[in-house]
């Protein structure tokens, strides 16, 4: 253990996870990523068996043992370790024999971070182009729309009777719905109001609204962290963003009904040094919005924030797409995923470089 100690400040400054095992697979020693990473201290971890602190596998346990008895180097990729925590991860790794063959060098490397940065600048994109798309077919559709009900309430004052006038109601009536679907295709087109925001009384504002609509039928749970700053942002923007967010989730749970407590929870919270797309952030705030339904199907998670993609059969898809579209527009970001049974919805909004906590 003398030499280990010797580097184990070199060890402790690298980014990737470092993991030393004995023959038995138990752990001898890791470094301060290998900590952070698996969520579990250095002393917590040493001598216990590497499947009381992650497991990916059986086989994948026993191509370890294997690399030690044949002494062969090997690096799998993307694999899947369940932690002590139950939560997932994705990780690189390779195995190393070392030490005469009875020691095994573990070089991991997580790629849920790499992966999430790359879905994300994939998601922006994909929505920056579905959205000039829709905005310019949705002008289109608007544009005879106004000579279709102008038309209509003409003929309307020319018809003799009342029987024949009902005709020309429903025309002016769909004209006007379609109008309304067209603006919400359209989406906002004010430019951002830069003012002094309180993320928790945006909060409070939204779930006021949703109590007065729903009563007694869901929970509301508030898990709020007093110490998030205030930042400069469009607090009519949020509360519309965070406000078709939560309506999602209340109208996912009354449609299905099939649980008998009924929860929304929201819960904020401050991560540091975190990234959106490419760009990196100091402090970024984070709201999540977790109901206890039957989830989204996995068929349409991954584009849930696509415009007319809906899970609801009476959804017309735009209100997580306009969400997306404000939160965006504060250089944040929307996510949403199922977890053990509930759907979370996750707001990221950078805060200000130089506020303090």
């Amino acid at each position: 253990m003398s030499q280990i100690y010797d580097y184990r400040q070199l060890l402790d400054s690298l980014t990737n996870a470092v993991i030393l095992l004995d023959k038995t697979l138990a752990i001898i020693y890791s470094n301060a990523a290998a900590e952070s990473l698996i969520s579990i201290s250095s002393q917590q971890m040493i001598n216990r068996h590497l499947s009381d602190c992650f497991y990916e596998s059986d086989i994948a346990l026993k191509q370890i043992q294997d690399a030690l008895q044949d002494n062969t180097q090997y690096t799998k990729r993307k694999a899947s370790w369940c932690l002590h925590t139950n939560e997932r991860i994705t990780v690189d790794y390779t195995v190393t024999p070392f030490g005469n063959n009875q020691q095994i060098l573990v070089e991991i490397q997580p790629l849920d971070r790499l992966l999430r940065i790359s879905r994300e600048e994939a998601v922006l994109a994909s929505q920056e182009t579905t959205r000039n798309l829709v905005r310019g077919v949705a002008h289109e559709v608007k544009n005879p729309l106004g000579g279709i009900r102008g038309a209509a309430q003409l003929l309307e004052q020319e018809l003799p009777t009342d029987e024949l006038k009902e005709y020309t109601h429903i025309i002016i009536t769909e004209t006007d719905r379609l109008r309304n679907l067209v603006d919400r295709m359209l989406g906002p087109l004010q430019n951002i109001t830069h003012k002094s925001v309180n993320i928790h009384q945006v909060l409070e504002h939204v779930l006021a609204i949703i109590k007065a609509e729903v009563g007694e039928k869901i929970t509301l749970v508030r898990h709020y962290d007093p110490s998030i700053p205030e930042f400069l942002g469009d607090s009519d923007m949020l509360v519309q963003a965070v406000l078709n967010v939560l309506r999602n989730s209340v109208q996912a749970l009354i449609e299905h009904g099939s649980n008998p407590s009924p929860t929304i929870t929201v819960h904020t919270r401050v991560h540091r040094q975190f990234t959106i797309g490419r760009k990196h952030y100091p402090l970024v705030a984070n709201i999540d919005i977790k109901d206890n339904g039957l989830g989204i199907s996995q068929d349409i998670i991954d584009d849930i924030f696509y415009p007319m993609i809906s899970g609801r059969a009476e959804g017309t898809g735009l209100g997580l797409a306009i969400s997306q579209q404000l939160i965006t527009q504060h250089k944040g970001l929307i996510e949403c995923r199922c977890d053990a049974g509930q759907t979370i919805f996750s707001i990221y909004i950078p805060l200000p470089v130089g506020q303090t906590l």
